[in-house]
Formats: structure tokens, sequence, C-alpha cells
């Protein structure tokens, strides 16, 4: 299987990070192939605009789709973007490794979506969504840590069921675009987990990834 990991937070050392590195181990160990966009190191920019385009077609009034849409036909891309979406349309399985932040995604990893699922490469221009998307046959995991405790994300939680907070990345993002969403890794709270429920934590990400096929898919 071919997996892309795309990474997002600011601290190598972090559990987040710890996370990533683990599966990239254990994955290539598994005989996968893996690439890694960790987006904090490569200092990518989540403000999408006229730079991602190498020329446009209305420089006077600028409407992001359009310009997407355009650069998708005619090669206009910048080659920041060209090498995103090369790794995402050379993907099997996509994992969004991140820490939830306000209910969300990072707000550099929601502009790597901005950015990178682009209007005529990802939908639109002809593509159609959801079933008929065309990342069909492809596969999207999140593998998040949260901040709170678990039973803040339970029915009767302050912080609401996680399920219903990541529909906007599953739903929305994933099956958007046609690929199954797996169901989520979560590690909750790891900032108040000792060192020993974190290795605990590292060994159920390392069973999860060693039957990575086997992962059911969430229904919509």
């Amino acid at each position: 299987m071919k997996v892309f990991i795309v990474h997002a937070h600011p601290e190598p050392l972090s559990f987040n990070s710890a996370l990533k590195d683990e599966a990239v181990k254990i994955l290539e160990v598994s005989g996968h192939e893996v690439q890694v966009s960790d987006l904090y190191a490569m200092r990518f920019d989540p403000v999408g605009g006229k730079a991602d385009f190498k020329s446009l077609t209305a420089p006077d009034y600028f409407k992001y789709q359009a310009e997407q849409l355009n650069a998708f036909n005619n090669d206009l891309f910048s080659e920041e973007l060209k090498a995103e979406m090369e790794k995402l349309e050379w993907a099997d399985l996509v994992i969004f490794n991140f820490p939830l932040w306000w209910f969300s995604l990072p707000a550099i990893l929601k502009g790597w979506v901005d950015r990178v699922f682009a209007m005529g490469f990802a939908y639109g221009g002809g593509k159609g969504v959801y079933d008929n998307g065309i990342f069909k046959g492809k596969k999207g995991m999140l593998c998040i840590t949260t901040g709170g405790p678990e039973i803040a994300y339970g029915p009767n939680g302050k912080n609401g069921e996680l399920e219903k907070i990541l529909y906007s990345i599953n739903h929305g993002i994933f099956y958007f675009v046609g690929m199954d969403a797996l169901e989520p890794h979560i590690v909750f709270s790891p900032a108040r987990l000792t060192e020993e429920e974190r290795n605990t934590q590292l060994l159920k990400y390392k069973n999860v990834l060693l039957k990575i096929e086997d992962v059911k898919c969430i229904t919509f």
C-alpha cells in the first residue's frame, strides 16, 4: 500500500509527532511505501492566493476557484502545490496526523486542504463528488490527539461527541472527493498521561497500523 501522511504539529518532540514517527516506522517495516508532508517543517503557507498559480486568467478580479480550475486545465499550479497533488494522486491511503485544535484541523492543515484539494484537481470541472468522486478507491484516516480527556467527548461530555466533531473532515473532505473514510485513531489528552501510558498508546497505534487494511470504513 502507498501511504501519504500529512502531519501538522509544530513540535517534533511532541507525542503527536511520535505517532507520526511510529506510523512511518511500522508501515515501512510492514512493506508499505510511505511519503510524509511535515507541514511545519516545510513551512507550508496555508493561505491560498495568487501565488498558487504561474499566471492568472483575471489579474484584476481574483476568483480562487476559477483560477484553480484554469490552473488544472493548463498546468499552471505552482511547483509546491503540484508536488503535494502528486503525493495525493500516488497514495492509496492518506493519513491526517494532527492535534485537535478548536474542534477542528490546525490552520496549517486546513490551508493545505484549501490549496491542494483544488477545484479541477479534486472536484469540479466535470468531476463528481462523494460516491462519484475522483479519488474513489482511496482511503483517508485521521490520527489525532486531544487536549481534553475521553469523558469530555462522550454522549454527555461538554465537548460533544467526537464523531460529530470530525464529521466535517471525514465526510466533508475525504468522502466529498470519493475517499473511504476509515475509523479514526484517537489518543485522548496525552499531556496528562505517564510515560508508560504514552508507550501503551504507541503500542495500540502500532497494532492498528499492522492491520491497516482491516480498519473499518465509516458509513454515511
